[in-house]
């Protein structure tokens, strides 16, 4: 294969942001997944034996052991189970608040950073609904300005965590000397419909856990950066026609997953270029690529990246611990498997790179190297 050429960013570039701490939080009830979906498919109309093993078995291949979810596992069967959406996205803003709360309150301790100095607060997720958004209901409560820079992002769906760390990118560029903050919150067990006998639902009710995670990142210009990922660059690949492959129907109902088998394959199909693409822009190969973050999407998509960009063994090992701990996590997946990477990093210079797929269909990707402290 010919080498791509383009800029090598092997030394610290002199304008790229750092992420120097993450905090990842999750709900304190925590079951095995036999037990959900026993709990699951006990609250499901028109059961059947044919019906109740095809979930037993789609959600015991899902490649998750555990998850984490917002409330006890009765507590939670009732309240889906009345499909009232007000009450539904009532549980979902107080819970959200309290896991957001405790995630950006930790990644700033992580940090060493005041919430007083923090510039711009950057918030995603997809399971809820509020306005004025997480990140204004927050931004008191945990201490940050009166004038602090607010970027509230909805609809990335499970991609959300890569536009987030992207978006921290693109602030950080503009303003070197500031400091940035990024939290994702997603409650996916709250949208999960016992009444939706789909075969998307029935996927989803096996995969999707509840977490928060809040990131910080330093500008440039900022002195005594701790090691860390440096945010080299990004990039977006949004798929025409593919609109209906994920996403949500929404309604009074509240929220109807959108979740077509075609995924694995528009993954499989689309991925290579995109990544290609991005990686030849700065002369690199994906055989280069020292740390995976890629976002959980359940075993059928990282077999299908692995085959798509030829990945030795192991490469995606992170991403699958995070799937079987805590399910996937949406927008808070990437930035799960992130923050576990920070405890054992790579050597000086090795780059990295984030990688989510969501809605749109969208490939969303961040370039990463590893830094030292400077």
């Amino acid at each position: 294969m010919t080498k791509p050429t383009g800029t090598r960013y092997d030394t610290p570039q002199a304008d790229a942001p750092r992420v120097v701490a993450i905090e990842t939080v999750f709900p304190p009830h925590r079951f095995p997944q036999a037990q959900i979906t026993a709990a699951l498919t006990a609250r499901t109309p028109a059961k059947s034996a044919t019906r109740t093993l095809l979930t037993q078995q789609v959600q015991s291949n899902a490649g998750v052991a555990t998850r984490h979810l917002s409330l006890p596992l009765d507590e939670l069967c009732d309240l889906i189970a009345r499909g009232d959406f007000t009450e539904t996205n009532r549980v979902w803003l107080e819970k959200s608040l309290k896991l957001g709360e405790k995630a950006l309150t930790g990644a700033l301790r992580a940090a060493g950073v005041d919430p007083q100095e923090v510039d711009a607060v950057c918030s995603t997720t997809v399971t809820g609904l509020a306005v004025p958004p997480l990140e204004a209901r927050l931004a008191h409560r945990v201490g940050l300005r009166q004038d602090v820079k607010r970027i509230s992002l909805f609809g990335n769906g499970c991609a959300g965590g890569a536009v987030g760390l992207a978006r921290l990118h693109d602030y950080l560029r503009a303003h070197p000397g500031h400091v940035a903050v990024l939290l994702a919150v997603e409650l996916c067990s709250l949208v999960y419909r016992p009444n939706d006998t789909s075969m998307a639902n029935v996927v989803a009710g096996g995969l999707f856990g509840d977490g928060a995670a809040a990131v910080v990142a330093l500008g440039a210009n900022r002195a005594d950066k701790p090691a860390g990922p440096e945010l080299t660059d990004t990039h977006s690949w949004l798929l025409p026609d593919t609109v209906d492959a994920l996403g949500w129907h929404i309604g009074s109902h509240g929220f109807k997953i959108l979740l077509a088998p075609e995924v694995p394959p528009l993954t499989e199909e689309h991925l290579p270029k995109a990544v290609h693409d991005f990686l030849g822009r700065h002369g690199l190969t994906p055989d280069e690529i020292g740390s995976w973050i890629v976002h959980g999407g359940g075993p059928k998509v990282l077999i299908a990246i692995e085959h798509a960009l030829g990945l030795p063994p192991h490469a995606l090992d992170l991403t699958r611990r995070s799937l079987a701990a805590r399910g996937n996590l949406s927008s808070v997946s990437v930035l799960d498997v992130l923050h576990t990477a920070l405890k054992t990093p790579p050597p000086e210079g090795t780059p990295g790179l984030v990688t989510a797929m969501g809605p749109g269909f969208a490939i969303e990707q961040v370039l990463l190297h590893w830094r030292s402290p400077s």
